[in-house]
């Protein structure tokens, strides 16, 4: 029987959402040097008519340092004049779009974007294929200048929603990390300076989208590395979001692009996959280390969902649970404890009308395997191997 509570409308800041699923940012991999592609409105239309109240288009840097490589969307007015034809085509189809915003920092790919990016404190980074320096007050002021400038942005493109991306090692998330930041300036320290950064652009991103606009943080609860962000410090953190204000929900998850990508993924590594998507030096360099820059780590049906109890019980603000959702009673579960959404990636890239399949008790779990095949698609238009194209 379906949940009521489930496919009830619900609050997300100024919104309401006509129930309680939302698609997670899962990069697209169909915008080819930054462009919005036919392919990346297709991707998100599909989604909106299979019935979540609202999907996420990932990701889109505030500037061209940001980018994760050249085939990431900067948020400039170009692209958010091209990005109106995905939420027209997500609002009608009865769906909210939000747009996820970010600074990649150490994930960039400086080599792909010819452009050089940031991180906390000097360090090597294998995305960035070098030397990364630590950024410098002044070009932190860029920063949070630019977070602003690419939400006021994606509400001129028609988006509901801002996600702003405190997660997965990306630059917000690298200074949230006392293993990354070592600064000794009001960025760096002890708990609240290194949270100084993403409280900034929070508020800067809420004063320029005002208060008809939701924004939401997708947030790491632990890094999945020895001596970096974890629940001792990740907590606190959220605790001090909260306080703020300026977010109307978290996205709870965790994990590094940059040391530990598996953690946010589960399951088995798709190792030859990977190999035949890259390069012949790269996929020569991944047979010698993939190993240990791809972890393994057995899937679980919704298994962030212990450390986002630790949240739910500190925190009063709306939480969206994110991690290997694929089951009806997942998401009522998680709605009984108190999450008020549930956020889905792999399950509706599997099947795009999963959520209408739960509501007409066609389906109580997914299609999704877990058998991660699906992420070497990033670079060739993501997708479920085992659906016809």
């Amino acid at each position: 029987m379906v949940s009521k509570q489930a496919f009830t409308p619900a609050r997300l800041g100024p919104l309401t959402l006509k129930n309680r699923f939302v698609k997670a940012a899962t990069f697209e991999g169909v915008m080819p040097r930054g462009q919005v592609s036919e392919a990346l409105v297709d991707f998100h239309e599909a989604v909106a008519r299979g019935g979540a109240a609202m999907t996420t288009v990932a990701y889109c840097a505030v500037s061209p340092g940001g980018r994760v490589h050249r085939d990431t969307v900067v948020l400039d007015a170009d692209r958010a004049a091209q990005l109106r034809k995905v939420t027209s085509a997500v609002h009608d189809a009865g769906a909210l779009a939000c747009a996820q915003i970010g600074h990649a920092g150490l994930v960039a790919n400086t080599l792909s974007n010819r452009t050089p990016t940031l991180a906390p404190s000097t360090r090597l980074s294998a995305p960035a294929m070098g030397l990364v320096r630590g950024a410098t007050p002044e070009q932190l002021e860029s920063v949070v200048d630019d977070f602003g400038a690419a939400a006021a942005r994606a509400v001129d493109a028609g988006f509901d929603a801002i996600e702003i991306h405190m997660g997965h090692g990306y630059l917000l998330s690298s200074f949230f990390s006392p293993k990354l930041n070592k600064r000794t300036d009001r960025y760096g320290g002890d708990v609240t300076r290194r949270a100084e950064l993403a409280r900034r652009v929070a508020e800067q991103v809420r004063r320029s989208v005002g208060e008809n606009v939701a924004v939401t943080a997708k947030f790491n609860m632990d890094d999945g590395v020895r001596g970096g962000f974890w629940l001792t410090d990740s907590v606190p953190t959220a605790r001090l979001l909260e306080a703020d204000g300026h977010l109307d929900a978290l996205q709870l998850t965790g994990g590094s692009s940059l040391q530990n990508p598996m953690y946010y993924f589960r399951g088995d590594v798709p190792m030859d996959e990977f190999i035949a998507s890259q390069p012949r030096a790269v996929g020569l360099g991944l047979r010698v280390i993939g190993k240990r820059l791809f972890r393994s780590y057995p899937f679980e049906e919704a298994f962030f969902l212990p450390l986002a109890r630790q949240f739910r019980e500190q925190l009063s603000m709306p939480l969206m649970l994110l991690g290997g959702i694929n089951r009806l009673d997942t998401a009522q579960q998680a709605l009984a404890e108190g999450f008020e959404f549930v956020a889905m990636a792999r399950a509706l890239l599997r099947q795009p009308d999963l959520v209408n399949r739960f509501r007409d008790d066609v389906a109580e779990e997914g299609l999704c395997i877990h058998c991660m095949k699906c992420m070497p698609t990033v670079y060739s238009g993501t997708h479920c191997v085992l659906v016809q194209r």
